[in-house]
């Protein structure tokens, strides 16, 4: 049997841009396939840290992605998150390809949060916030300013070195920007107030600004998290917006943002406007506040993306 091809990194990102990642997963959905359906990915927790194995299949492919999470990895120069993605014939179930697992994975999860701003954000977004200052966030900078006319940028992260030089990254692309820490409220509230658009893409598990700051019509995205008891996002902001997410039954599950304003008596389950299916019908209507996307991770996303991908590359 002759080995399995093997797509790089560099070779994932040359095959599916970010604007046609985001069709692929519109099309996806458009067309069918059903994000409720998607079997929910087993956690095993190990001495390193946490081990996903998450599984997925359409008519045409099958797939799997096992990721690893290395809390402590950066200490040592390493990534957080590793992986490998396998992917499969949908109908024999041969084996085709292997896709760099974390390549995909900060191509896709950046891309189905532009799927949901290119739903949500009002046409003229052009003010964004991000918290973060990692692939994730970088990724979202270009993710969102490809299906919204940003123009400037500011970063907000823990380490000030790390948030100037991403800012700078923004800078080459010709946006203003900007880097503050954490501990500089004064001008990291100024910006969340006057933000069209805000990303989280953190470790956090409380937080990371109060929610009364984000304006009516903003779109906030949070990404950092499929822990239940982990949030990027107060009660105050989740129960003022029209909340949107990939599935109900992973929200519900894994989605800390969510499920932390569900204990506590904030919200309940049906708060919920929809899932990404229900918002690319158009059956999600925002309400006068501000709108959020609450994102975990879900296979049926690695799926479409390494399918196309392999498609790209045959």
């Amino acid at each position: 049997m002759s080995a399995l091809p093997y797509l790089d990194a560099a070779t994932v990102e040359r095959l599916l841009p970010m604007e046609r990642a985001v069709d692929v997963l519109e099309d996806a959905l458009r067309t069918g396939l059903d994000p409720e359906a998607t079997p929910q990915r087993p956690i095993v927790d190990v001495p390193g840290g946490q081990l996903l194995l998450m599984p997925a299949a359409t008519g045409r492919y099958a797939g799997v992605k096992a990721v690893t999470i290395a809390p402590a990895n950066p200490g040592r120069g390493l990534p957080r998150i590793q992986g490998t993605y396998l992917l499969f014939d949908g109908a024999s179930l041969a084996p085709l390809a292997v896709l760099d697992g974390i390549a995909l994975t900060s191509l896709r999860t950046p891309a189905v949060s532009a799927l949901a701003v290119r739903h949500l954000a009002e046409p003229d977004a052009r003010r964004l916030v991000v918290f973060g200052s990692g692939p994730q966030a970088w990724g979202h900078v270009l993710a969102l300013r490809a299906v919204r006319p940003v123009e400037d940028v500011t970063v907000v992260g823990r380490d000030p070195d790390r948030a100037e030089a991403l800012a700078a990254r923004c800078r080459d692309l010709g946006l203003t920007a900007r880097g503050h820490t954490n501990a500089a409220q004064d001008p990291v509230a100024e910006a969340v107030a006057g933000a069209d658009l805000i990303a989280c893409c953190t470790t956090a598990r409380e937080p990371l600004f109060p929610g009364k700051l984000a304006r009516d019509g903003a779109t906030v995205v949070a990404v950092g998290s499929h822990e239940p008891d982990a949030r990027e996002l107060d009660d105050d902001l989740v129960a003022r917006a029209t909340v949107v997410v990939e599935a109900r039954t992973a929200a519900l599950e894994e989605a800390g943002d969510v499920i932390v304003a569900i204990r506590r008596g904030t919200i309940t389950s049906r708060h919920l406007a929809g899932d990404l299916a229900d918002l690319i019908a158009g059956r999600v209507v925002a309400g006068p506040g501000p709108r959020v996307f609450k994102s975990t991770g879900m296979a049926w996303e690695d799926l479409v993306v390494a399918a196309a991908a392999y498609e790209a590359w045959t």
